[in-house]
Parts: structure tokens; C-alpha cells; sequence
């Protein structure tokens, strides 16, 4: 019998989905699968994977004719899963060791509707530590039915990555999970669409989430301040003050989150006049043109120096803005060296 399936969408990912294999190949023991479903990648991601095939029965390829999104190929690998619970985890992230093992004691003690892990978040090469949790909490927590409001304000914002989330795969396969295609977090929409009865949250970081790479970030603004919290408060049966505790409303109404989209460069005159002009009044008109309009380098050096004088809570803000930001300079990057947040060597922190 399979107990846990872990579900690996991937798209374009060669040079790193085999670091990410090799940390589950690694701890896997009877009854536990790994499902690689590749959304049709143009680079040698079936060569890569097929050395782990070849080595370790457990691992299955399923390659798509056409790429249909992250949300649709996670469905898919749910779909082709056969365990009772499915790990959807990320391509180029790692899990630690023990994880597995971690995991499965917990289905076995509990046999919950879904476990929550915690992560800690690293550069892009794994070395540099930057946060070692994105829980707020140490230990195990449970919740019920009972208790949504409780659990969206723990876990909401740990679970818009992906890798932290074991669902019970009859309980994915039962709610509906097309109408949130193109969210780009359909796990988040299955999960609160309807209330679960047995949750658990493990305060322990078993994942090693790699930033500064992502494929999002010149769709940043568009995800963060609409997609994000469009989805957060779509969902009925959670009080406005949980919604919140994960994001506000209306995020691109705060100065600070539009000079921070502007100095990674996917914030100006085109997202201005498709996103914020035609829903906003002529005091907003005031600063959000404006902020629209800076010149990108300077504003980049200055949200770096900002951040980096806040100290090491915003490491990770400031390592993301200048490895991916257009608008990065040797003068921002500079700043951000001074604080070991920057590119090729920083300083350790962990």
C-alpha cells in the first residue's frame, strides 16, 4: 500500500530538480512514491529525471504534450498519485533529512485531512540561511472544523508555498480544484473552499526552500497585490479579521508595497494604467502615478538600503530584490554586500 505520494510538478527546471530528488531518494522507504509530472519542459528535465527511474523503482516520469500551468499539473499528479496522502512539493527545493520519516509518523499517529511543515528559506545555492521558519509557532498544533479561522491566520501565509502541504488525496480529489486554474495557488483553494476536520501543523522545518530564482518575479505585482489576496478573501466562512491576519484586502493601496514592486521593475506606467488607474480615485492618482514614474535604479538602491537597514528580519527581501530585479546595480548591490544579503558570496548566516 502507498501511504504518501510525493507530487513534483515541474517546468524547465533540469538544472535543479535532480539536487531536489536527490534529497527524497535519499529517505525513501516502503510506501512512498514520487510522481514527477513535467508540463512539457523544453531543456533535458527527462534526461535528469530518467537517471533516478532507471535507479529507484519508486520514482515515476509522467510527461505532458503541452504545458497547462502549475495548477493544472499539480492536479495531474494528484491524479496520477496512488498514495493516501500527496506531498505537493516544488521543484527545486530540498527536504531535509528526516522529513520523510517525520511525515509519515504523523499519518500514521493522526491520519489527517492535511499536514502543514514548516520550512526555512535559503539563497539560491542552499548555503545562506536567511529565515529559519516561516511558522510562528514551535511544536504541534491541531485543529478542527471548528477551528478555520484559527488555522487560516497560522498556517494562510506559510501555505502560499506550496512544498509545505500533505493532503489526503480523496479529500483533494472531492472539492474542485479547475476554478482555481491560473490562480497560481490551487492547493490554497482546495484546501479553504470548505472547512477540513482534522489539520496538523508541524513547527519544524523539514523543507529548504530555495529563493532567488523564481519564475514569478516579472509577474510579481500582478500575483501578490491581486492573485494572492483576490483568493485569500474569495473564501466564505473565515472572518474578515483571519483574511487579514494573512493580507489585506487591497495591498497596492500601501505606499511601501508599490515603491518595493517598483524597484524590482514590474511596477510602473503599464501596471499603473492596467491595474490601479481604472479602480481609484484622484488622491490616489496623487502618489500611485508618481511611484510609477521613478527612476528604477535609484529607487532600487534606496529599497535596498532601506530594508537593509532593518537588519536581518528582511534578508530575504533584500537577497530576492537584488537577484532579481531589472533595475539591480553595482550601487544597490554594494548595500546589500555591506549586509552580506547580496549575489555570488554572502555572508553566512546560518
Amino acid at each position: 500500500m502507498i501511504r504518501l505520494s510525493i507530487c513534483i510538478a515541474t517546468f524547465k527546471r533540469a538544472d535543479m530538480i535532480g539536487e531536489t530528488l536527490d534529497s527524497i531518494v535519499s529517505q525513501l522507504e516502503d510506501g512512498v512514491e514520487v510522481v514527477v509530472l513535467d508540463g512539457a519542459s523544453p531543456d533535458n528535465t527527462a534526461d535528469v529525471v530518467a537517471a533516478y527511474t532507471a535507479r529507484y523503482p519508486a520514482v515515476r516520469y509522467v510527461r505532458e504534450p503541452t504545458n497547462s500551468g502549475i495548477d493544472a499539473d499539480f492536479d495531474k499528479a494528484v491524479g496520477r498519485a496512488r498514495g493516501a496522502h500527496c506531498w505537493l512539493f516544488s521543484d527545486d527545493d530540498t527536504l531535509v533529512p528526516g522529513a520523510i520519516a517525520a511525515v509519515l509518523a504523523e499519518l500514521s499517529t493522526s491520519d489527517p485531512d492535511l499536514v502543514v511543515v514548516d520550512a526555512e528559506v535559503r539563497d539560491r545555492t542552499l548555503d545562506t540561511v536567511f529565515e529559519r521558519r516561516r511558522l510562528k509557532f514551535d511544536g504541534r498544533r491541531t485543529y478542527g472544523a471548528a477551528d478555520a479561522d484559527r488555522m487560516l491566520t497560522d498556517l494562510g501565509d506559510a501555505l502560499s508555498f506550496i512544498g509545505c502541504a500533505i493532503v489526503r488525496r480523496s479529500t483533494w480529489l472531492s472539492r474542485a480544484r479547475q476554478p482555481y486554474y491560473g490562480s497560481l495557488f490551487v492547493h490554497v483553494g482546495v484546501l479553504f473552499q470548505h472547512g477540513l476536520d482534522r489539520v496538523t501543523a508541524l513547527g519544524e522545518p523539514l523543507i529548504r526552500i530555495r529563493i532567488g530564482n523564481a519564475m514569478w518575479t516579472a509577474r510579481g505585482f500582478h500575483i501578490w497585490m491581486f492573485l494572492w489576496p483576490d483568493l485569500i478573501w474569495s473564501f466564505p466562512g473565515f472572518a474578515d479579521t483571519a483574511k487579514a491576519n494573512v493580507v489585506v484586502r487591497h495591498p497596492w493601496r500601501q505606499p511601501q508595497k508599490l515603491l518595493v514592486w517598483r524597484a524590482y521593475g514590474v511596477y510602473g506606467t503599464k501596471e499603473y494604467d492596467e491595474r490601479l488607474r481604472p479602480n481609484i480615485t484622484w488622491k490616489d492618482k496623487l502618489w500611485m502615478y508618481p511611484i510609477a514614474i521613478l527612476p528604477g535604479a535609484a529607487t532600487h538602491a534606496v529599497v535596498v538600503a532601506l530594508l537593509s537597514a532593518r537588519g536581518h528580519a528582511q534578508a530575504s527581501s533584500v537577497y530576492q530584490l537584488v537577484e532579481g530585479s531589472r533595475f539591480s546595480n553595482r550601487f544597490s548591490r554594494w548595500i546589500a554586500a555591506r549586509g552580506g544579503y547580496g549575489t555570488g558570496r554572502p555572508a553566512s548566516h546560518g
